[in-house]
């Protein structure tokens, strides 16, 4: 054969069987190599996908139940608030309570007292009236010692005690 463009046959010979080798060769290596590698990467594919979408609905649940939580949180704050109000009410309660008491207390005492004062009082009046009996029987007894008859002491005593006035001895 005589030579193609310059090219030697035998050349142009090995670069077809080469090439013929190489489709076949590449071929045979894509079923056996590539198609595992492609199934590989399908799967992989599919993995992250599935990640993908497991991610997505993760994240749209995690999503409800922040906003079911800030719900709960608002919730809890106006209960909180509630019942910080009942707690106030109570304890304005509670005080109004303690004063009214206390003021009942003090109106007792002061009840007592002034009751103590009247005994007192009337205790003090007792014994001026007997101090007074006793001057009167002093006296009485000075005017038997000094022989003064029976009529003579009524008349004193009752002078002495007309003089003296009832005011004196009951105030």
């Amino acid at each position: 054969m005589e030579r193609l463009i310059n090219f030697d046959p035998q050349w142009i010979n090995d670069v077809v069987i080469t090439g013929i080798n190489i489709f076949i060769l590449f071929f045979a290596l894509s079923y056996m190599l590539f198609n595992p590698a492609r199934n590989m990467l399908e799967k992989r594919r599919q993995k992250i996908a599935g990640d993908l979408d497991t991610a997505r609905t993760s994240k749209e649940d995690a999503l409800a139940l922040k906003s079911e939580y800030e719900a709960r949180l608002k919730s809890i704050d106006k209960e909180a608030e509630q019942l910080l109000d009942e707690a106030r009410k109570k304890a304005k309660k509670q005080e109004a309570e303690i004063l009214s008491e206390a003021r009942a207390e003090a109106g007792r005492i002061l009840e007592r007292a002034n009751r103590e004062i009247d005994l007192e009082r009337k205790k003090a009046l007792e014994d001026v009236k007997k101090e007074i009996v006793s001057i009167a029987a002093l006296m009485a007894g000075k005017a038997v010692a000094a022989s003064v008859d029976v009529k003579i002491q009524d008349t004193l005593i009752e002078d002495t005690l007309k003089e003296m006035g009832e005011s004196t001895w009951q105030s």
